[in-house]
C-alpha cells in the first residue's frame, strides 16, 4: 500500500533529509587518497548521533555499518573497512540514510578520489543527470514508469546500462515502503502519482553489462564483467508545485548533486 504524506510529515522528512545531506557533503569534502571507508562510515554515525538522530543502515537486516561504501566496480552495499582505502583515481559511492523524528531520509552520490579519467567522469556525470531526468517526472497525474523509463532511456541514450537486481522505493516510517521503483521500463505504466508520496529515487548505472554478483560477504554488489558502476539517490516528495527534493536544502540550485 502506498502511503502518502501530510505536509507536517513532509516537513519531518525534510529535516531527516537535510541531515543526510549534511553528512554526505561532508564526507564528500573528507574524500582524498589514503582515507579508509571505515573513517567516512565512523565521521557520518558520530554525526548523526551527535545530531539526535540514529543512522537508518547500521543493523538493518544485519548490514554492520552506517554508511554503504563501494568503489569502482562495487554497484551498492560495500562494507566500511579500515583496510579500505581509496586511491587516486577510484570512484567512491556513498549511499546514506539516517531516521529522525520517527522519519526517514535517504540519498547516495558517487565523487572522484583525485583527479579520474575522463571516462569515469562522464559515468558520473551521465548517472546523476539520469536522476535529474527522473526527477522532473515526480509530478502529479504522471505515472511511476514515467520515472523509470527517464532514467533508463538517458542511460541507455548515452551507451551505459541500467542494475535491475536494485530498485528505488518509497519511503516514510520505514525505510522501505511501496511502491518498488525499477529504473527501467516503459512510459506510462504504474500507479498515478500523487501528492504526498515520498520516493528514493536512486539510479544504479554500469558502464558495461547490468548483471550484478554479490560477493561473498553476502552485502558487496559488484558488476559481473568488472567495469565501473555509479550510483545517486534522492528522497523525492510528489507536490502540487513539482518535485520535493527533500534530502537537500530548499534553496540549492543547479545539478542535484
Amino acid at each position: 500500500m502506498v502511503i502518502c504524506k501530510s505536509t507536517a510529515e513532509l516537513e519531518k522528512m525534510h529535516r531527516a533529509g537535510l541531515l543526510v545531506w549534511d553528512v554526505l557533503e561532508k564526507m564528500r569534502a573528507m574524500v582524498k587518497p589514503g582515507i579508509s571507508t571505515k573513517e567516512l562510515d565512523e565521521f557520518a554515525e558520530d554525526y548523526t548521533r551527535q545530531h539526535k538522530a540514529k543512522p537508518a543502515f547500521k543493523g538493518y537486516r544485519g548490514y554492520p555499518g552506517s554508511v554503504c561504501t563501494s568503489i569502482n566496480e562495487e554497484v551498492v552495499h560495500g562494507i566500511p573497512s579500515p583496510s579500505r582505502k581509496v586511491k587516486e583515481g577510484d570512484i567512491l559511492s556513498m549511499d546514506f540514510g539516517v531516521v529522525m523524528e520517527g522519519y526517514y531520509g535517504d540519498a547516495a552520490l558517487t565523487v572522484p578520489v583525485g583527479k579520474i579519467v575522463p571516462e569515469r567522469e562522464k559515468l558520473l556525470r551521465v548517472t546523476r543527470e539520469s536522476l535529474e531526468h527522473a526527477i522532473e517526472k515526480v509530478r502529479p497525474g504522471n505515472r511511476l514508469g514515467d520515472i523509470s523509463a527517464a532514467v533508463q532511456q538517458w542511460v541507455e541514450k548515452n551507451g551505459y546500462s541500467v542494475v535491475r537486481e536494485f530498485v528505488g522505493h518509497g519511503i516514510g516510517t520505514k525505510m522501505h515502503e511501496d511502491p518498488q521503483l525499477p529504473n527501467y521500463g516503459p512510459p506510462g505504466q504504474g500507479p498515478r502519482l500523487q501528492e504526498g508520496m515520498v520516493l528514493a529515487i536512486e539510479p544504479m548505472v554500469n558502464t558495461g553489462s547490468p548483471a550484478v554478483k554479490v560477493l561473498d560477504d553476502e552485502w558487496t554488489a559488484v558488476t559481473a564483467d568488472g567495469s565501473d558502476s555509479a550510483h545517486f539517490e534522492h528522497t523525492v516528495a510528489v507536490t502540487a508545485n513539482g518535485p520535493w527534493i527533500l534530502t537537500r536544502p530548499r534553496e540549492a540550485t543547479g545539478p542535484v548533486w
